[in-house]
């Protein structure tokens, strides 16, 4: 193809190209957030947006004021509620064990010393008191995380208890044929009793009263929370009623005065009904629980005491301390019984009513003609009369047996008497907190409501 003379074709690169579109800016997209917060500020510069505020912040609190008692409250009563119905009776059920435990040992003891022919009542106090043992470990198993401490201990003591019966049993069967390795046996028997199953048994008692202190303190810790949400809420329903007044010379809004009142209700109740549950719950513990306590360990060491004056006749000296210079069996008699001593002295103070103190003073006055018996036998012993000894410590009249039942039937009854108390005082205590989860739930919601009618009574004025 031909050009026109003097006409220039440009070169390709040189030709016209279309334009290039230019980028517009894309505006950021604003948040949620922001979006409502800048609706919150207009609505806010005039007054039906600020009572619309106004009304959903007070909506808001006296829910959460509801909702925050309902939950503090609740958690409140279930641990109470573990208190009379777990712990206490777990830890009730570990006490029960030891003494079962230390009293089986006696019954054994006393049984073997009264010769071949083992006395009935002996030997079915014996076998009862294993019955009972193995019956509430079995309970004690069911109910708690073989995991843990207690679960441990547990585990222990169902091992160990069979073991300990079969030595009784050996005991047994050499006495009835007057062998003197049944004194061997029955040593040896008390020996696991005093240095396995006891202790065991004692650090169960040790942890179910801890987990029962741990519940107690939980169901009276204070709902500080609670008390502070209402104090808000009841201050800000007040305030929104006076700032209603003085814009509208109004006295009342009905829904804000119904909302007030529920606030009212909702903080009186649970301050009241906190109070007297912390109260009764500190007096189960005080009153109840310390006294149990006490009593336990005193009952457990008039058991061993008695085991082991029963122990010092049968082993007629055969048992020395670590220094090889006094009869062991005497010596524990003598450490239990002081023990035995300081815990009365301090039941006696616990005691806060006649029906608490009658029975520790009997006991008192029991262990010191135990005392006195028991040095009689000693005598004695001493000189040779070990028929004359053995007759102070298990005939029928004037023996030491009988002033240890005497202690024993007292601290039974005293023990009985505070654990009635303790139950009493629990169920107040857990009982002033019932219903008031449900009723705080229930009074939030209608508090709520009430505030929202009021407000929008208000609102109405404006259309």
């Amino acid at each position: 193809m031909t050009h026109p003379p003097n006409v220039r074709t440009a070169p390709e690169h040189e030709r016209a190209q279309p334009p290039v579109p230019t980028a517009v800016p894309v505006p950021p997209q604003r948040g949620a957030l922001s979006v409502t917060a800048d609706k919150v500020r207009a609505a806010a510069t005039t007054e039906p947006g600020r009572l619309q505020i106004i009304g959903a912040v007070l909506a808001l609190l006296v829910v959460a004021f509801g909702a925050v008692t309902a939950f503090e409250i609740a958690d409140r009563a279930s641990a109470a509620d573990d208190v009379v119905g777990r712990s206490q009776p777990l830890s009730a059920d570990a006490a029960a064990v030891y003494r079962s435990l230390a009293d089986a040992d006696t019954a054994a003891a006393s049984g073997f010393l009264a010769g071949a022919q083992e006395p009935r009542d002996l030997h079915d106090r014996y076998e009862k008191d294993i019955r009972e043992a193995s019956r509430l470990l079995v309970k004690a198993a069911a109910n708690t995380d073989a995991s843990t401490e207690s679960g441990h201990e547990i585990t222990t003591l169902n091992e160990e208890l069979p073991r300990y019966t079969g030595l009784i049993e050996r005991a047994r069967a050499n006495n009835r044929q007057g062998l003197p390795l049944g004194g061997a046996y029955i040593r040896y028997a008390n020996q696991r009793m005093s240095k396995v199953l006891l202790p065991a048994a004692e650090r169960l008692y040790a942890a179910e009263t801890g987990r029962l202190g741990e519940d107690s303190d939980a169901a009276r810790a204070r709902p500080y929370l609670s008390l502070a949400l209402g104090v808000v809420a009841l201050a800000a329903l007040f305030w929104m009623q006076r700032r209603n007044y003085r814009r509208t010379n109004r006295v009342f809004n009905h829904g804000l005065l119904v909302a007030t009142a529920a606030s009212t209700v909702v903080l009186l109740w649970l301050a009241v009904g906190h109070t007297v549950a912390r109260s009764e719950l500190h007096g189960a513990d005080a009153n109840g629980q310390q006294s149990l306590d006490v009593l336990n360990h005193a009952r457990i060491d008039s058991l061993k005491a008695r085991a082991n004056e029963n122990l010092t006749l049968v082993a007629r000296g055969a048992v020395l301390t670590a220094d090889g210079q006094h009869d062991k069996y005497e010596t524990d008699y003598t450490a239990d019984m002081k023990a035995l001593g300081a815990e009365l002295k301090k039941a006696g103070q616990l005691a806060d009513d006649a029906r608490g103190g009658d029975p520790v003073k009997k006991a008192v006055d029991a262990v010191s003609e135990w005392q006195d018996r028991h040095r009689t036998a000693r005598t004695a012993d001493d000189g040779g009369d070990y028929e004359g000894a053995r007759a102070q410590i298990i005939g029928p009249e004037d023996s030491t047996g009988e002033s240890f039942e005497r202690v024993d039937d007292a601290l039974e009854r005293a023990l009985a008497h505070e654990q009635d108390e303790f139950t009493r005082a629990a169920k107040d205590g857990r009982g002033a907190l019932g219903g008031l989860p449900v009723g705080a739930a229930a009074l939030a919601v209608l508090g709520a409501a009430a505030t929202i009618v009021g407000i929008n009574r208000r609102l109405s004025e404006y259309r």
